[in-house]
């Protein structure tokens, strides 16, 4: 079973792109993050045509996930529960025998911006909910755009960006608190040593000279992370395909047995 988690940035924009990977890697299920429109507008009727149901939570303009599916799936949340004015930034539905969740978590544009305050109560909900879920559930993975470098090995700043928005103390704080839910980065579990990155800035040739971060995740309670055989960092779409613009994020994925 191959899992994925991909900010796609705007679906109206990668639709073609997407159904180029999504014909070239099948996965089985995927959640993707910043959809940039409402439900009405997500293009179902191509995703039914390359074998996908899709279940979505959407947003005008901004925000938005989704999680597409092969076989057929539950819904069971739309939205982060106490966080909903904070925009459509969770949904979750139940797959072989566990739940997957895919989350765009809060930015929070610079550490004295209201939006920082805001990204971390944000993920004190998400831990909140995490927590109910796995009482309620059972196993979990948790794919999506974290926007926070977990240590130093996942940014090209390296220990020169500690302190900086997406490196500071408080969210690597708010990071932990999910790995202390017995949540495991499985991309690192897997590759200790890998300094490998997920998301390129459009300017200034941040791709071609890899000044990236990797905070495009997929955590995982223990039992999912036993079934692991592999976890793949898609790097080749993150570059043009068939003239085609690729997202400034790179799709990750786990194949599962």
């Amino acid at each position: 079973m191959r899992v994925a988690t991909w900010n796609i940035n705007g679906i109206r924009a990668r639709l073609d792109y997407v159904a180029l990977w999504l014909e070239s890697r099948q996965p089985d299920v995927v959640g993707f993050q910043e959809l940039k429109a409402p439900d009405d507008a997500f293009p179902h009727e191509p995703f039914t045509e390359m074998g996908y149901q899709v279940h979505t939570h959407g947003q005008k303009s901004w925000n938005g996930v989704a999680i597409a599916s092969k076989e057929e799936i539950e819904l069971v949340q739309r939205g982060l529960p106490g966080q909903e004015k904070n925009g459509a930034r969770l949904i979750a539905c139940e797959t072989d025998g566990f739940m997957y969740l895919s989350v765009y978590c809060p930015n929070g544009k610079n550490v004295e911006h209201a939006d920082f305050q805001m990204k971390l109560a944000w993920f004190e909900s998400l831990r909140t909910y995490s927590e109910q879920l796995q009482r309620e559930r059972g196993e979990l993975l948790i794919g999506g755009d974290y926007n926070i470098v977990a240590e130093a090995l996942d940014s090209h700043r390296g220990q020169a960006g500690d302190g900086e928005i997406f490196h500071t103390t408080e969210e690597r704080k708010a990071l932990n608190a999910l790995f202390d839910l017995g949540l495991t980065d499985v991309f690192r579990e897997a590759k200790p040593d890998s300094n490998e990155y997920s998301w390129w800035d459009y300017r200034a040739g941040g791709f071609q000279r890899n000044l990236g971060l990797r905070i495009d995740l997929l955590l995982a309670t223990q039992a999912v992370v036993n079934r692991v055989t592999d976890v793949v960092i898609d790097r080749d779409f993150r570059k043009k395909q068939d003239g085609l613009t690729a997202s400034d994020h790179a799709p990750v994925y786990v194949d599962l047995q």
